[in-house]
């Protein structure tokens, strides 16, 4: 083989590697959307209460404590203040998720000759959602969730920091920026 060529095929491989590994380390980022009431004037509100979703999903207390905590953190570091006596202005309430979804990984030399491979597997997203209520009329005026945030086979600190990094992006728009 000329070694110019051998050379250039080396650095494709390389090159190639280096976009598979990008692009599955994309897939493995937390997404997160939310939505919220439009016309809703979010600067009334001050204060929040937790109240719990009937039925909603659950972790265990200390998941749970661990959720609250952060987003308790981060409503303060926004000017919220959680209510401990008479009507907040607002209600929050969190659920999780776990779903399955089947993953794809493909590897291959399409160029050279044709070769490649695709296996799939399951793997488990766990989503947190987070709901804001007007305290005054129940009405829901603001949503918003994370996927890929939890793993219940995972170990603990990884998920306390996943959790951690996910309020951290989903209440970056709570409140919407009012226009």
């Amino acid at each position: 083989m000329n070694w110019k060529l051998g050379k250039r095929i080396a650095h494709g491989a390389v090159g190639f590697c280096a976009a598979m590994l990008f692009c599955s380390s994309l897939g493995l980022a937390q997404d997160v959307k939310y939505n919220y009431m439009p016309g809703t004037n979010f600067g009334k509100y001050h204060t929040y209460k937790w109240a719990q979703v009937q039925g909603g999903a659950h972790p265990d207390q200390i998941l749970n404590a661990e959720i609250k905590q952060d987003i308790d953190n981060t409503l303060a570091m926004k000017g919220f203040t959680q209510a401990t006596t008479g009507e907040p202005d607002l209600y929050v309430v969190y659920q999780i998720a776990v779903d399955q979804e089947r993953q794809w990984n493909a590897w291959g030399m399409r160029g050279f000759g044709g070769m490649g491979q695709a296996t799939s597997s399951t793997i488990s997203n766990g989503t947190l959602v987070v709901d804001f209520y007007d305290a005054s009329n129940k009405q829901q005026i603001w949503r918003g969730d994370a996927t890929k945030t939890l793993d219940p086979s995972g170990n603990q600190q990884k998920n306390a920091r996943n959790l951690q990094k996910a309020i951290t992006k989903l209440l970056k728009n709570f409140p919407p920026q009012q226009k």
